[in-house]
């Protein structure tokens, strides 16, 4: 029984203490939790802002991009057209014309200030008729029209911009035996169908044009000047000239995006940094301390201190009992 007696403290000692443990240990896988609670939402905060700040710097190098850098080729097909109600031997009555829009859904294709190089590329059968004419001349002229119909194909032009150009070519010489050498080698896929004998003919219009501001092209004229000229097909080929950060835009794409995005990025993270730390100074300042002037100043408040202790005086503690605290009123209201 003694033994008993002197083992229960012991025993309560240490649910006490195994208590204790428990509650510590609680607390501190209670604070762990809290800690990594508070550190997953400040992860996800940052990294939601991180993601906003890289889509809105994508965005912007988008948006410039897009606003800044021209159409690199455009290229449209040629459609000729003239007369045959003639009485010359000549099976054309007049040279081949063909009339190019110049606008792409209402929009100019040639952007203001930059060069560019245009040129025509012709499909021409290798006939007798074609290596009789020798050489023929091409002429390219841009026009620049108001209150007129776009969508036509064939139309008038109306105020010639000084942009006019006339160029010449011919067919490339070919000799009878190459001719006859060429034509046995590929005789089956002439006779499949799959080849032609013809050559195609590239004839540079303008190496450096550069649209007018004030009356931009809206429409460019090519005028073949041959009547017996024979054509299977033609297009017309206008290639961007860039210089300078254009050049770097579209010749180094990826470097340039990164470069970009990447300034973006910083720019916005500081203007982002400075209104936060702008918003919390600007919360630090309690109401009780602003005055019209300005926070008080740490001098100001011991004056202020010192002289309400002047005006209240000096504390005096009485030690009078109660009794001679009436007789004393008593003979002051005597």
């Amino acid at each position: 029984m003694d033994q008993q007696s002197h083992l229960r403290p012991d025993d309560g000692e240490a649910l006490v203490l195994f208590d204790q443990l428990l509650l510590r240990l609680r607390d501190a896988v209670a604070t762990v939790i809290y800690r990594i609670h508070q550190r997953v939402i400040q992860a996800f905060v940052v990294l939601s802002l991180v993601t906003l700040l890289l889509f809105l710097a994508a965005f912007l190098y988008g948006s410039f991009y897009y606003a800044y850098m021209p159409r690199a080729a455009f290229s449209t097909p040629l459609h000729y057209h003239y007369r045959t109600d003639c009485d010359s031997p000549a099976p054309l009555c007049s040279y081949p014309v063909a009339n190019i829009s110049l606008l792409r859904n209402r929009k100019h294709v040639l952007t203001f200030g930059q060069t560019y190089r245009i040129s025509l590329h012709l499909e021409m059968p290798e006939s007798p008729t074609n290596e009789d004419l020798g050489m023929f001349m091409i002429k390219a002229t841009c026009f620049s029209q108001k209150d007129v119909q776009l969508a036509s194909s064939v139309r008038s032009a109306q105020q010639p911009l000084p942009a006019s150009v006339s160029r010449f070519s011919m067919l490339r010489y070919r000799s009878d035996l190459l001719k006859t050498l060429t034509t046995v080698l590929f005789l089956p896929a002439f006779l499949a169908g799959t080849s032609e004998q013809k050559q195609q003919l590239e004839v540079e219009l303008f190496s450096n044009y550069v649209d007018d501001p004030y009356s931009p092209s809206v429409t460019a004229v090519i005028e073949i000047l041959s009547h017996k000229v024979q054509i299977y097909s033609s297009q017309l080929y206008v290639h961007a000239h860039f210089t300078g950060i254009r050049y770097l835009l579209f010749y180094f794409p990826v470097v340039s995006a990164l470069v970009g995005v990447a300034s973006n990025f910083i720019f916005l993270s500081v203007l982002f940094v400075v209104s936060y730390m702008r918003l919390l100074l600007r919360f630090e300042w309690r109401p009780e301390q602003v005055r019209n002037n300005g926070p008080v100043s740490a001098r100001e408040q011991p004056e202020d201190d010192k002289g309400a202790a002047e005006q209240v005086g000096p504390l005096r503690i009485s030690t009078a009992t109660p009794e001679e605290t009436v007789a004393t009123a008593e003979t002051n209201n005597k």
